[in-house]
């Protein structure tokens, strides 16, 4: 069947609304668990364990009810991609095992193959999505700060455009952090520039933005770059490719023993 051919299809746009808002469904239902078991495992230390009602008390007393929803938009969005991803990269690795079989039988271990290498582009299409989605849940649950706003503001300058929204460049407080790391004996060649790569160090404030004031893309991308929006990818993918594996050689396996087990005593045997 041509691309041409299964856009038209109405069989397929019908089973890809039906996918989306199942999954939009689904996720809605469980959301405010998922963010009360992230922030309980983000907010834990070992001399501080949060349990989820402190959790919950804590988002609803910031930003209410609604807390427990932030990023939802990210989450519903990255799982529909992700499995959108999963099993249509299944169902095309798939065909070219089945191609030229009489039966179109696909054997576990290409279920496992193909279910293998879906995860891993699944885990590559969803974790911007996922990062979106736990910077916010923290921002749901974190106090935030009264930005600093100082004195001086050019314009046009490529390292205005760098700082975060609310934040304006403390030039006293750039020639301050220049003068004492100037006494070191190695140095940066170029330390103004440098520290002008790391826009909390122009701010006056010296520490990192806390991930209240780094929720957004544009800001998360500005500020950290695009590897951002990937990192930790190597542990997602090994996740995602485990489960994806298993689950369509279980499955295969499962399906074809059932089709084993109805076909017993039939002569001759279904194809």
């Amino acid at each position: 069947m041509k691309m041409e051919d299964l856009l038209k299809n109405k069989m397929f746009a019908t089973h890809a609304i039906a996918a989306a808002s199942s999954v939009t469904l689904g996720t809605a239902l469980t959301y405010p668990l998922d963010t009360i078991k992230v922030l309980v495992q983000v907010g834990s230390g070992p001399g501080k364990q949060l349990t989820p009602a402190q959790v919950l008390d804590r988002v609803r007393s910031l930003s209410g009810n609604s807390g427990l929803y932030s990023g939802f938009g990210w989450l519903a969005s990255g799982r529909i991609l992700g499995l959108g991803a999963r099993f249509g990269i299944y169902e095309i690795l798939t065909a070219f095992y089945k191609d030229g079989r009489e039966d179109n039988f696909v054997y576990v271990s290409e279920a496992l193959m193909a279910g293998i290498v879906a995860g891993a582009a699944e885990s590559l299409i969803s974790s911007p999505f996922e990062l979106f989605k736990l910077r916010e849940q923290v921002k749901s649950a974190s106090r935030i700060p009264t930005s600093t706003s100082v004195t001086e503001k050019g314009t046009g300058s490529p390292l205005i455009a760098r700082l975060l929204h609310g934040f304006s460049p403390d030039k006293r407080a750039l020639n301050q952090s220049v003068s004492l790391l100037s006494t070191l004996a190695t140095k940066h060649p170029n330390m103004m520039g440098a520290l002008q790569e790391y826009p909390w160090m122009i701010t006056g404030s010296g520490r990192p933005p806390s991930v209240c004031d780094v929720s957004r893309p544009l800001d998360v991308i500005s500020l950290e770059g695009w590897s951002a929006l990937w990192r930790g990818i190597r542990s997602g993918v090994v996740r995602d490719s485990i489960f994806s594996g298993i689950f369509f050689s279980s499955w295969q396996f499962l399906h074809r023993a059932m089709l084993d087990w109805k076909a017993v005593g039939m002569d001759p045997l279904p194809r």
